[in-house]
């Protein structure tokens, strides 16, 4: 009986992340966070949704935005909760681009990284790092040593257009953005 509830909790759990990873298709939502409701008080609170690096690319690659910028950071990294601030006003002010905010952090610390996003106005779905270190710094990006935060920005194809490691401000994100925005055809 034990076991057949938590069969049943886990395809629950497997159910609504698809749902969740469903809502960035054509016709859906295309932001993964920062969406219509980031910084609006009284909004509904973020979801943490479980991630590989696969589901990360696929979501890179999913058509519906001009650019998509994939961050990669945790409540522990000092320069990550530096450039948040940064990062939630971009993400506040470039509606057609898809944000894929992705914690690293420990899975004990879940609901510091909820709280953390809170904070700071992000209400949509975000995404929760769920496979091996290695595996994900490795299949994100080749040149990507494991530092945080890590920031990718890919153009409206899914197209690489820019990599770094290390907090960026507005300038940076901005930057990027433009870059991602123009290399489409």
């Amino acid at each position: 009986m034990v076991g057949a509830a938590l069969r049943a909790q886990a395809a629950l759990a497997l159910i609504a992340g698809a749902m969740a990873l469903g809502s960035c298709a054509p016709g859906g939502p295309s932001r993964a966070s920062g969406g219509a409701h980031a910084g609006v008080p009284g909004a509904a609170a973020p979801v943490l949704i479980d991630v590989t690096v696969a589901q990360v690319k696929a979501l890179a690659a999913r058509p519906g935005a001009q650019a998509t910028l994939v961050n990669v950071w945790a409540t522990w990294c000092g320069p990550c909760r530096e450039e948040f601030p940064a990062l939630a006003r971009i993400i506040a002010n470039h509606p057609g681009t898809r944000f894929v905010l992705v914690s690293t952090d420990f899975s004990e610390q879940r609901g510091a990284a909820l709280d953390f996003l809170k904070r700071h106005g992000i209400t949509d779905s975000t995404y929760f790092k769920h496979e091996g270190d290695q595996a994900f710094i490795n299949g994100l990006d080749a040149r990507w040593t494991g530092s945080l935060p890590a920031t990718l920005v890919y153009d409206a194809q899914g197209r690489p257009v820019a990599f770094w490691e290390g907090a960026a401000d507005s300038t940076r994100f901005e930057a990027a953005l433009a870059k991602a925005i123009a290399a489409t055809p």
